[in-house]
């Protein structure tokens, strides 16, 4: 057994014996009723990133999509592999979300391989290059300025933001609910190194405090 399992089971240990009986009753609620989540969160698989954390919601509340640099491909009903899309259907079309969330964040590793990229650098291994080229059109118009490295990645970061945005509107049966008032789009950016969270304010079509 390995350190880290030992520590985890460590943690499980603690978990059980002091958050695990105020959580019982609510797990009994989910297990009996199965879920209801308010909204779907598309995230960064980036383990620094937590919604549920941050938003201080509870088991349930949240249904969350984690993939590299939060991205939503557009919509392409062909045969393939479509984790993200099977996910966004089921939320959409089964759970019936209200909301759908598109969150960024800084210091995005999968932002970075995407710049590389641009700049003729392909990434290591054998998916995190196609997976990336989803966002091509981002990068490019984060680029049309003459930014700083720093502010080229939180640009690019939240150009990609946009782009998961417009591609889920590509879905038929998102835009049909958005039509029809049961669904809202929104999308947030969070800062790693302050913990604050930031939304995209879509008359300015600017990311700002929430306060």
């Amino acid at each position: 057994m390995t350190a880290l399992i030992k520590e985890l089971r460590a943690g499980h240990s603690r978990y059980k014996e002091t958050r695990l009986p105020d959580y019982q009753p609510l797990f009994k609620k989910l297990a009996d009723r199965g879920q209801n989540p308010k909204a779907l969160v598309i995230a960064c698989s980036d383990s620094r990133v937590d919604p549920a954390l941050m938003f201080d919601q509870e088991p349930g509340d949240l249904f969350i999509v984690r993939n590299v640099a939060n991205l939503v491909p557009p919509y392409e009903p062909k045969p393939g592999y479509h984790g993200t899309s099977a996910a966004l259907e089921f939320a959409v079309k089964g759970l019936e979300v209200s909301d759908i969330i598109v969150m960024g964040h800084a210091q995005c590793g999968g932002i970075q391989a995407l710049i590389g990229m641009a700049d003729g650098k392909q990434p290591e291994g054998e998916f995190i290059g196609p997976w990336m080229s989803i966002a091509e059109h981002a990068v490019q118009i984060a680029q049309q300025g003459n930014n700083k490295d720093r502010n080229r990645a939180v640009q690019t970061e939240q150009a990609v933001v946009r782009l998961s945005l417009q591609n889920l509107e590509t879905f038929p049966w998102v835009t049909e609910r958005i039509a029809n008032g049961s669904l809202e789009l929104h999308g947030f950016y969070f800062d790693i190194s302050n913990g604050f969270v930031q939304w995209l304010n879509p008359t300015e079509d600017k990311f700002e405090d929430f306060d």
